[in-house]
Parts: structure tokens; C-alpha cells; sequence
């Protein structure tokens, strides 16, 4: 059963939950199409705080080895030093430094993420799903946010010209979180 229970209630910690959380990206490739992919492996917690979301906090750590594009040979190529260079930047972090409520069960989270090395501010525009508990007795609440970075801030700046103008891949980077955390005892 699903119930959306006063917001004081749902204060505490939580973990995501990897088996139910979804971490992807989309990429605009050769001007024309969309290609997808998603991250395998993360942990995040959070701490949300339902009487003052002020006070709301989140942290996401993502191995960039476990990129999934459906292609194993695109994969390899965004492991390589061309884009993640993940034998030399394993992680991607995101801290956030601001929580605020926007009014109904809209947030924005804003933080830090690391990439390349690089560190620089990011906004997530979240909606709040929901809270329940699943049939395993874990108390559960879900998050849906959106964002968009542009790759070459963070030192991704790979590309290749297109014979008819243009480039192969995007600066533009969209960013989609679907999350699902359970409170911790």
C-alpha cells in the first residue's frame, strides 16, 4: 500500500537503494539520435529532514567502470583517458551543499559533483514520489530529478567533426535520477 505520510514523519537517514534506483544519462550523438546509457554500480545515502528540508542532505558515489550504453565497444571508449579515464578516476561524486523545497512535492538539491578531477556545482530538480512500506518492512521514499551539465565544464571534451558540420557527441548532457532509499534503523 502506498501512502504519502506527513513529511515530519519521514525525517532520518537513508540508503539508496541500488536494486530499485536508476542513474542515467542521455547524449545527443551525430546531431541526429539520442543514445542512453546508465551507471551499474553507486552508493548514495541521505539524510532528509521532513520539518525543515532546508536541512536535507544527499551523497552519491558511482564507479564509472560500470557505464552501460548497451554497446560494450562504446563503453570501452568512454572508459578510456578519451572521456572518464576510469583507471585514474574511478569515482564520480556528488555532495550536496543546499536542499530547499519549492512548494507541493517539489525539491532542488544543489552540490558538488566530481568528474575528471574537476569539481563544480550542479542543480537537481527533484519531485517527491512518495513514501510506503515494502513488503519486507523497509520504510521506502522515492525521488525523481532531472538535470543538465554540459560535459566540456567538467574537462569532457572528446569530440569528433561530422562530415556534413557538427559534432559526433553532444556538450549537452542530460542528467535523470529515479531513486528509491530506505530508512535506516
Amino acid at each position: 500500500m502506498t501512502t504519502t505520510p506527513d513529511l515530519s514523519t519521514l525525517t532520518g537517514d537513508y540508503t539508496v537503494d541500488p536494486a530499485h534506483t536508476t542513474i542515467s544519462f542521455t547524449a545527443r550523438h551525430a546531431m541526429v539520435t539520442n543514445v542512453k546509457g546508465k551507471f551499474l554500480d553507486f552508493t548514495g545515502t541521505l539524510h532528509l529532514d521532513g520539518t525543515d528540508p532546508s536541512r536535507s542532505t544527499a551523497s552519491l558515489d558511482i564507479t564509472m567502470d560500470s557505464i552501460d550504453t548497451g554497446s560494450p565497444d562504446r563503453d570501452g571508449h568512454l572508459k578510456s583517458s578519451d572521456f572518464f579515464n576510469t583507471g585514474e578516476y574511478p569515482t564520480m561524486t556528488f555532495r550536496s551543499t543546499k536542499a530547499e523545497s519549492l512548494g507541493g512535492d517539489d525539491y532542488r538539491i544543489t552540490g558538488d559533483l566530481s568528474i575528471l578531477g574537476t569539481t563544480k556545482p550542479l542543480t537537481i530538480d527533484l519531485e517527491f514520489n512518495g513514501a510506503a512500506k515494502d513488503p519486507f518492512g523497509n520504510e521506502r521514499v522515492g525521488f525523481e530529478g532531472k538535470a543538465e551539465i554540459k560535459r566540456s565544464e567538467w574537462g569532457l571534451t572528446w569530440n569528433a567533426a561530422l562530415e556534413t558540420g557538427g559534432v559526433l557527441v553532444s556538450d549537452k548532457i542530460k542528467l535523470n535520477f529515479d531513486i528509491s532509499a530506505i530508512r535506516q534503523a
